[in-house]
């Protein structure tokens, strides 16, 4: 591919930063670059026309874990670790909020809730027996008492079938993560960011001194340090990091008169995950059905899982209600055997800011940040 001396000039040369991802964290990593240093030349490549991984293709839950799953998380690390995690995903929602404003990401904060069907009659009793420690915890974070409580009495409300009990999180919100993504794009823009679209990096190399990268258009990009914020795809250009894809897959109704839903909706540990968007419903989840299958960099849809969306549709969520599929797609989380974050320096002058666990939309902000500090600290 051929460039003019003015495109070379202005697009090419002189790149301080190379940000690879343009989703939440690339671009927050961006954000904090330009403003902590005006005069650094940022470039953000992305593979795709929009970001490619999960960051607007998620459910855009601003949640920090549902009893269930720190209960579970509990199991597998300590206290301290689980109770930071939660509180880097409070502080990087507050971030998110701050940075761009909630009317402009459409947020709301209409609580969220998990469902305990008959067979979840001991995990429910498990949780309910742990909510004073877990309140007790999450007030030191959010600042508020008793964030989890239940709330039997609104399973009728919502209209549910096959539900016997419901536990609230008071202090969960919900996003519209298209406008979070063009609102960021939009500030880095205005900062000076250059974001390049269809631009995959293939491979990239520290010589000690500048950061060579290939790319699959043949050009190459040379800059004084990169930042690798992929996320799900980390493997592709970090093979030592201990980042695993996860296709999440999403179904999104038609709009439905009267829908009683209003909220953020966890069942079975999280595997499956509903709210309305205005008067329809978005609903995710059902990988833990053929985890194989969907650890994956591939977009697309199983029939095994939209069936199985369809069906709690039809028997659980909205029983007796007619409603249509008016959408289908999927985005790629990354995942790990902990649910910590990497953002960690891989050499001298190239470092990452990877490993979500499902939560880019709570934590991203903040781990972006982090990578940008990191990047600064090579330059």
């Amino acid at each position: 591919m051929q460039f003019s001396f003015w495109e070379q000039d202005t697009y090419f040369s002189n790149i301080d930063v190379l940000i690879v991802g343009s989703g939440i964290v690339g671009l927050n990593a961006a954000l904090h670059l330009k403003t902590t240093q005006p005069n650094l030349k940022v470039i953000v490549a992305e593979r795709g026309l929009l970001p490619t991984g999960a960051s607007s293709k998620n459910a855009g839950f601003a949640c920090f874990g549902s009893p269930t799953e720190l209960i579970e998380d509990l199991a597998h690390h300590t206290e301290d670790e689980v109770f930071g995690l939660v509180e880097r995903r409070w502080k990087g929602l507050q971030r998110l909020r701050r940075n761009l404003g909630d009317v402009t990401i459409d947020y709301h904060r209409w609580g969220g809730y998990e469902l305990f069907d008959q067979s979840q009659r001991e995990l429910y009793e498990q949780s309910i027996s742990q909510l004073p420690y877990l309140n007790k915890h999450l007030q030191t974070i959010v600042g508020e008492p008793d964030i989890y409580r239940t709330a039997d009495e609104k399973i009728k409300t919502f209209g549910f079938r096959k539900v016997e009990h419901l536990v609230e999180s008071t202090a969960e919100g919900q996003i519209d993560t298209g406008k979070m993504i063009l609102a960021l794009t939009q500030k880095v823009q205005a900062l000076g960011v250059i974001i390049l679209n269809n631009l995959e990096i293939q491979h990239l190399h520290d010589d000690g001194k500048t950061i060579v990268a290939t790319t699959d258009k043949g050009i190459t990009l040379k800059a004084r340090a990169a930042l690798v914020a992929t996320n799900g795809f980390a493997k592709q250009l970090l093979p030592q990091l201990q980042v695993i894809p996860a296709r999440a897959q999403v179904l999104i109704t038609k709009p439905i008169a009267g829908l009683k839903l209003k909220g953020t909706f966890h069942y079975d540990k999280g595997y499956y995950y509903f709210r309305n968007i205005g008067d329809r419903v978005l609903f995710g989840g059902a990988r833990n059905l053929d985890f194989k299958t969907e650890e994956t960099t591939e977009a697309g849809l199983t029939e095994l899982v939209q069936h199985k969306l369809e069906e709690l549709l039809q028997q659980v969520i909205l029983p007796d209600i007619p409603f249509e599929v008016e959408q289908r797609w999927s985005g790629i989380m990354g995942m790990g055997p902990a649910k910590t974050t990497i953002v960690q320096p891989v050499s001298e002058r190239i470092s990452c800011a990877v490993r979500m666990g499902g939560m880019g939309v709570a934590i991203g902000s903040l781990v972006g940040e982090e990578g940008g500090e990191l990047v600064l600290q090579q330059l």
